[in-house]
């Protein structure tokens, strides 16, 4: 990618923390699932040449929560994750030193921070790694802000991409001129208006459009083996909105060899500072899915489609949780966008300072004294 890892160094929260074994349980049991990427990511930093044993040579301080895990196992209930959060931040003293500014927590879930029901007040200047930008839909207010968050690849299973396909799959890919379609939306519903009105819409073009009822089991239920296919049978993979403004079938359809057409307004991307997006994707407005959609991809010459194609083909590694540190791959990313972080004045819209160069917060309490308070409201 004509890039090198920044040297960002990083302490690793984690048998020094008693508390964190509570948010470690369970782990194993989303190893292949879109939470995974927080387990990729905690594996990497745990491995990598950026660790550093001295707290205070670190950059950030990385803290492995498993909470969303931890939830679906039924090990602790809402109220207690709560109190485990701030036990554990009651045990990190350099959290106080910057307020948490320096603080990375991994938020991979649909749910995103939401999952700690306090996090506006205790991790409101933590940097948090999500796939998820704008949930204002859900929620009535979004855990991700701009200033401080990364936004992160969503997790495409590495082994379905290198193993059960096998590199021909991948990368010899059905020829454009003998793809079936010129458009797929391979897709629940979920009652979401953008992906009924592509469901609509194949019905009235069902020789261009392959939008088929898909549900979660049953003989509409595909495989990843087939839902890979039959991506890669058309030339563009349409990816609209699920619950939340991002979709994993972005990221798959680099992999299918399709051009991603982005039907999600409120969309953020990952490593948006270094990608140029115009150059392999295309993103079509929300409130303009009807025939004009197929009629501007109809228009789209082959050999146009080809360059986006070889475009996608070269930055697609980025969006794979591969373990080493150099070369291509999400960890890659993250470290970029890290490093943007470095600096010595960690500044953010909830920093103020005064005359004697004290960083306050917005109660004007400075932050090396900020303490979490010992009780829930």
């Amino acid at each position: 990618m004509g890039h090198t890892c920044p040297c960002a160094y990083m302490y690793m929260m984690l048998e020094k923390l008693k508390d964190l074994k509570s948010f470690s349980k369970g782990a194993i049991i989303i190893s292949n699932t879109q939470i995974a990427s927080k387990v990729k990511i905690h594996k990497f930093f745990s491995k990598s040449a950026f660790r550093t044993f001295d707290k205070n040579e670190a950059d950030f301080f990385f803290v492995p929560t498993y909470v969303k895990c931890v939830r679906m196992k039924g090990g602790l209930s809402d109220k207690e994750i709560d109190q485990k959060f701030v036990q554990v931040l009651q045990q990190m003293p350099y959290f106080r030193l910057s307020g948490g500014r320096d603080h990375i927590f991994v938020f991979s879930s649909g749910a995103g921070a939401h999952l700690f029901k306090q996090w506006a007040t205790y991790l409101n200047r933590s940097i948090f790694l999500t796939p998820e930008g704008d949930r204002t839909d859900k929620r009535g207010t979004s855990a991700f802000n701009t200033w401080k968050d990364i936004i992160i690849p969503g997790n495409v299973d590495n082994e379905i991409i290198f193993e059960r396909f096998g590199a021909h799959d991948i990368i010899n890919p059905v020829p454009l001129a003998r793809r079936k379609y010129l458009a797929n939306f391979l897709g629940r519903p979920q009652g979401k208006v953008g992906r009924l009105q592509l469901l609509e819409l194949a019905k009235q073009f069902p020789n261009e459009l392959e939008a088929p009822l898909l549900t979660f089991s049953g003989s509409m239920k595909y495989g990843h083996k087939e839902y890979f296919r039959h991506l890669s049978n058309a030339k563009f993979c349409l990816a609209p909105r699920g619950e939340s403004s991002w979709t994993l079938r972005f990221y798959e359809a680099f992999f299918a060899e399709c051009v991603p057409v982005i039907v999600s307004d409120k969309i953020e991307l990952p490593f948006q500072n270094v990608l140029d997006y115009t150059l392999f994707s295309i993103k079509w407005p929300a409130t303009r899915i009807n025939e004009e959609l197929l009629q501007y991809l109809r228009s789209i010459p082959d050999q146009d489609i080809e360059r986006m194609i070889a475009q996608g083909r070269a930055v697609r590694c980025l969006w794979l949780y591969l373990l080493k540190v150099d070369g291509c791959s999400a960890m890659t990313g993250i470290l970029w966008e890290l490093q943007r972080k470095v600096r010595i004045f960690h500044q953010s819209g909830e920093t103020f300072w005064l005359h004697n160069r004290s960083l306050v917060d917005r109660d004007l309490v400075v932050f090396s004294q900020w303490r979490t308070p010992f009780s829930l409201p």
